[in-house]
This record gives C-alpha cells, sequence and structure tokens, in this order.
C-alpha cells in the first residue's frame, strides 16, 4: 500500500494490524481520485472510516489543504499518526478516536464543511444512506463538495440520499465506489443563485 500521486508518490503507507481493517487498494484509489480530481487547489476533507488513512493521505498528496481523520479502532488511529508523520502531514491534519456518528456531532459544533468526504464503512455495518442523510441535515458539504461511498458491490445504493444525488457509480472487482453531490441548479442559499 502506497501513496499513489502527488508530493508523497510513492511512499509506503503501513496498513493497520490484525483483519478488522481492509485497507482501499491503490488501484481503487487511483479510481476514486481520477474520478473527483485527481489533483486538488486546496480544500478540506474529511475521511469519516480513516483506517490506515490512505484515502486522506491521498487527498493530501494531490492537493488538500487539510484532513480530519476519524476512526474508533485505537490500532488505526496509531497506524493513522504514523503514516501521516513518514508523509510529513501533521501540521495539515486534525485525528479523533470516534465513532461516525458522533464525529459529525462535533464537527457540527465546530460548524465544519468539508470540500471532499470519504465514507468507507466497515462492510458488514453498512450505514451509508444515514451517514449521507446526517451530512446533508448537518451541512457539512461545502456546495460544490463531493462524498465518496466505498461499499461492497453487492449494496445497491439510491439515486438519491438526503439531499443528494448519485452522480457516478463503478465496480472494481468486489468493491464499488458511489460518489454524490448537491443536485445541480443549486437551491437558494448559494451565491450563484
Amino acid at each position: 500500500m502506497r501513496v499513489v500521486s502527488g508530493s508523497c508518490k510513492g511512499r509506503p503507507l503501513k496498513a493497520v494490524p490484525g483483519v478488522s481493517t481492509r485497507p482501499t487498494t491503490d488501484k481503487v484509489k487511483e479510481a476514486i481520485f481520477n474520478m473527483i480530481g485527481p489533483y486538488f487547489e486546496g480544500g478540506a476533507g474529511l475521511d469519516l472510516f480513516a483506517g490506515s488513512g490512505g484515502l486522506g493521505i491521498e487527498a493530501l498528496s494531490r492537493g488538500l489543504d487539510t484532513v480530519i481523520f476519524v476512526d474508533r479502532d485505537p490500532k488505526a488511529i496509531m497506524t493513522i499518526k504514523e503514516n501521516i508523520d513518514a508523509c510529513s502531514f501533521e501540521s495539515r491534519t486534525e485525528v479523533y478516536r470516534n465513532d461516525a456518528e458522533r464525529a459529525l456531532k462535533a464537527l457540527k459544533k465546530r460548524d465544519l464543511n468539508f470540500d471532499y468526504i470519504f465514507l468507507d464503512p466497515p462492510y458488514k455495518k453498512q450505514q451509508l444512506v444515514s451517514l449521507l442523510e446526517r451530512i446533508y441535515s448537518d451541512g457539512r458539504l461545502s456546495r460544490t463538495g463531493k462524498i465518496v461511498c466505498e461499499h461492497s458491490k453487492d449494496v445497491q445504493m439510491p439515486d438519491n440520499a438526503g439531499g443528494f444525488e448519485m452522480i457516478r457509480s463503478e465496480v472494481y472487482g468486489i468493491i464499488a465506489i458511489t460518489i454524490y453531490a448537491y443536485p445541480y441548479p443549486i437551491q437558494e442559499g448559494n451565491e450563484n443563485g
């Protein structure tokens, strides 16, 4: 497992010890960023089931300014911190041990918005739709932002969740990537009308 592209291209990343976390493969990571990037000129990211931190670190390597990493597994938190240190991204990251629901509550209190949100929950506990609805109702996604959902290809994601609309879905082996965004044209409250 490594950083695929950007400022830390080729940097090896550690995996979380044990079998409770399955890292996103380099091939799938490359596909995700080709769909949403592939590079960024700043912005903020949230890696909500961060595991080893591979998706958020890839986003930083490709140009995001900051990423917040959340995972509830202490071994994952340790691994994320080691991978962030290996890429010298300490000043651009925050790492929290928490579950997704509590983390979203805490982020709402801080009134933080994100340009890219990565959702890769454990496949046995799919909760993507309720998370999308929560992110929408809390207003955590910036108006031009995207949410990347990684899930089993057996899981059929809805065309709409909360107020978000599916803009793309691709299958890579046993994994599917589904991307959501606000529908266009954006409703009132947007500076463009």
